[in-house]
């Protein structure tokens, strides 16, 4: 009996595992609207935020490309008090949203993935100069963790819309491989905007990368999808990402 009682258990939390890994949304399992991204370019503000004051820290341009067979993700970042360059640039498929190449170069480091089989490129930090060549192999779909903000925005989105997305991330200092990202709450708010009253989206996100000790929430405009803002909330900190328009 009580060997049966094992085997039982057994069954029973194999499948809440199977069903909780076919829940998480990836490539092949996700109801992300493809025709809500359109070819575009937008600016936002980087804000600090110090006591009750707004420090403008920087800009973020996002450029994004519609192909036939493939969609480009380039974000520029321009410090205030730098001139040295940040540039990422992501390639996924248009079908399904999953990753083909993401490169990153800035001051700290250069990075290059693949996506295949297997992950490959390398990574360089230019602090010591120590260069890693990747190969990681992979066991489940996901999504490149540089795309993942703009796939919440072709959800189908309503009030405590929650979900666990499959990404993946390369950072030697915090996480390697496939994690995840989780939309804790979604609720339907008002949000003023060049002072215009607007219905927006207020999505609140954690995710791996942070341990999931960073809060973003984004502000989506729901009725054309546009990101108009993003919080982000770490160590008791703040910084806001506005659009410019």
């Amino acid at each position: 009996m009580k060997y049966m009682l094992y085997i039982i258990v057994f069954i029973v939390n194999t499948t809440l595992s199977t069903f909780a890994k076919e829940k998480q949304l990836n490539p092949l399992n996700h109801p992300a609207n493809e025709r809500l991204l359109r070819t575009e370019t937008y600016i936002m503000d980087w804000l600090m935020l110090t006591d009750t004051s707004e420090v403008k820290i920087g800009e973020v341009e996002t450029q994004i490309q519609k192909k036939d067979a493939v969609i480009y993700l380039i974000t520029k970042v321009k410090m205030n008090q730098s001139s040295d360059k940040w540039v990422d640039s992501t390639v996924v498929s248009s079908e399904n949203f999953k990753p083909i190449y993401h490169a990153s170069y800035n001051k700290q480091r250069d990075m290059v993935l693949k996506f295949d089989k297997n992950v490959t490129g390398y990574y360089l930090d230019k602090q010591t100069g120590l260069k890693t060549e990747i190969l990681e192999e992979t066991y489940q779909p996901f999504f490149d963790s540089n795309f993942y903000p703009q796939l919440i925005r072709l959800l189908p989105l309503k009030e405590n819309y929650s979900a666990t997305i499959s990404i993946f991330d390369y950072n030697p200092k915090s996480k390697i491989g496939a994690i995840t990202a989780t939309i804790k709450n979604t609720k339907k708010t008002n949000e003023i905007f060049n002072d215009v009253s607007i219905d927006v989206w207020k999505i609140e996100v954690m995710d791996d990368i942070s341990d999931n000790n960073t809060w973003n929430t984004y502000y989506i405009d729901a009725r054309t999808r546009k990101l108009l803002k993003q919080e982000i909330d770490f160590g008791g900190r703040k910084m806001i990402m506005r659009l410019i328009e």
